[in-house]
């Protein structure tokens, strides 16, 4: 899987989405990891789980994913995140 890099995302240094928009991984200003999901708009996102930089980051987690296809929906992310990630 590869990520499509968003910018201008008010609150993040970093912000990528999947291909289809069905998943997004942001990186905020606060040194916090971001699973986020389609909100009710097309700029809406709900956050699905979040953790610090220091337990997991999001660089790595990129990583990862890249050897996995797109999920159908960003809850099934969750599956291949680390037990530090997921506290």
């Amino acid at each position: 899987m590869y990520f499509v890099t968003m910018g201008g995302i008010s609150g993040y240094v970093s912000f990528t989405t999947t291909p289809s928009g069905r998943a997004a991984i942001g990186l905020t200003d606060t040194g916090r990891v971001r699973l986020l999901a389609p909100g009710s708009s097309s700029t809406d996102w709900k956050v699905v789980r979040e953790w610090p930089t220091s337990a997991y980051s999001h660089t790595d987690w990129l990583v990862k994913l890249g050897a996995i296809d797109e999920p159908a929906q960003a809850e099934d992310l969750l599956a291949t995140l680390p037990p530090e990630a997921l506290g």
